[in-house]
């Protein structure tokens, strides 16, 4: 069975998994404090709120009393997120009861920002240095045209213009975990990277983050100085110029590999350097369900398993090519057929059945996106059923153990083989069992110990 990719929901996940020591240094921006109470859910912006001027631990006891007990499950989550992102410290007394108290780091500059409002990371650049920017259409256009690149040269460098090749960070970042490759062999694309390709574009956009993060340390810079400057750039002003002078060295790294994502668009004038913010940069302090554009659909899928996507992009092409049979392609049409070969072709790469119609049913085009169901169910339901076809024989290495010296002998192997859990088969009355063939050496010496 092919494993399934789990994505952050978001950046504060990635933030929760910091040690308590680099979390607290995070709280020392108002910036972070203000993008992770953003992040909390209802009932857990109250508790700060309410717990804002508090300084003495409250009991756990007391804050279950601001609820009423149906909604117990509610003050669990938020008390739970509370607590994994060290907004709240757990206190015990001696008699051992748990109590609440703020972080002092996060009280103190949630004061300040209540008081005296917040203010922008960075002043933008005046339009008279500028001169004409970029509309926020042509900015919408140039990130996602950026992103489309660094999708199709995931796919295929082939396919990619020679001028757009990448940084050797963010190569890393693909090899690390959306590449593959074997001695003296091209990389290729893994089982987690044709699963990233179906995804929604903030949840490729977070696996990315999350990868560029976690081997920040490999490239000598401090994960945490990164998810600042990360968490930071998502309040800035969507479509203004900031400079680049006012970045340090680990951010004007950032900077650029993010440029090639389409997060910024770097411009140069006469005497300054600037960039840019897009969409993909302001959302990232967002939740995923927050931030999942209502992007038109492109995808029509007929009862007989016919395929059209109203399109032009060649990177669609592609991703349909993943678990379809592209038939042929239209200045703004592709037309093709979801057939059992396709299908078993994405299974061989590790995409899964749910994983395919999720992407039907999150790309279908406006016409049919309001319909019930959206992708006819004779199509998901028979993709479902070629994915069992395949998956109901499972091929394990084993090994067969038969002519046992006494029916005793033969019940404490099966016994010891079960215990441990690599016990696959066993038959008492010819006194015959199959095991788990890594474990053969291991029941061989049990073996020869009870002879």
């Amino acid at each position: 069975m092919p494993q399934v990719m789990v994505v952050a929901r978001n950046f504060m996940d990635m933030v929760a998994a910091l040690p308590a020591a680099k979390l607290d240094m995070l709280y020392d921006s108002a910036f972070i404090c203000e993008a992770v109470l953003r992040s909390f859910p209802p009932l857990a912006k109250k508790y700060v709120l309410q717990m804002l001027y508090v300084s003495a631990p409250v009991p756990a006891a007391a804050i279950e009393e601001w609820v009423l007990d149906e909604y117990a499950s509610k003050h669990k989550v938020a008390i739970d997120r509370l607590v994994q992102l060290r907004v709240f410290v757990e206190v015990r007394d001696r008699r051992k009861e748990v109590s609440y108290k703020m972080n002092i780091k996060f009280q103190g500059n949630m004061q300040k920002y209540l008081v005296s409002g917040g203010s922008l990371p960075r002043q933008p650049i005046p339009s008279s240095i500028t001169g004409r920017l970029p509309t926020l259409t042509e900015l919408e256009n140039y990130a996602l045209e950026q992103w489309e690149c660094f999708l199709l040269q995931l796919i295929n460098s082939s396919q990619v213009e020679k001028g757009t090749s990448f940084s050797s960070s963010m190569m890393k970042t693909f090899q690390r975990g959306l590449l593959s490759s074997r001695d003296n062999e091209a990389p290729k694309l893994s089982e987690n990277g044709f699963q990233f390709l179906l995804m929604e574009t903030n949840a490729q956009l977070w696996y990315i983050m999350r990868e560029y993060i976690s081997s920040a340390e490999e490239r000598g810079v401090d994960p945490t100085e990164l998810i600042s400057f990360l968490l930071e750039l998502s309040f800035h002003t969507l479509g203004d110029a900031y400079s680049l002078n006012t970045l340090t060295d680990v951010q004007r790294m950032a900077i650029r590999d993010l440029a090639e994502l389409g997060l910024v668009k770097l411009q140069q004038g006469r005497k300054d350097s600037w960039f840019i913010p897009t969409k993909l940069a302001t959302n990232l302090s967002s939740s995923l369900s927050d931030s999942s554009a209502s992007k038109e659909g492109i995808v029509v899928v007929e009862t007989n398993f016919r395929l059209y996507a109203y399109s032009a992009s060649r990177l669609h092409c592609e991703i349909l090519r993943l678990f379809s049979r592209v038939e042929y392609q239209l200045p703004n049409l592709i037309v093709g057929a979801i057939t059992k070969e396709s299908l078993y072709g994405a299974f061989d790469n590790g995409i899964t059945a749910e994983q395919i119609v999720a992407f039907l049913q999150q790309n279908a085009h406006p016409r049919v996106a309001d319909k019930i169901p959206i992708v006819p169910e004779n199509v998901t339901d028979q993709i479902r059923l070629w994915e069992n076809d395949r998956n109901r024989v499972e091929m394990v290495l084993s090994h067969v153990y038969e002519e046992f010296p006494s029916k005793d002998v033969f019940e404490q192997c099966c016994d010891h083989a079960r215990d441990n859990g690599f016990l696959l088969w066993e038959d008492a009355k010819k006194m015959r069992l199959i095991v788990r063939g890594e474990f053969h050496q291991e029941m061989r010496e049990f073996l020869r110990r009870q002879q």
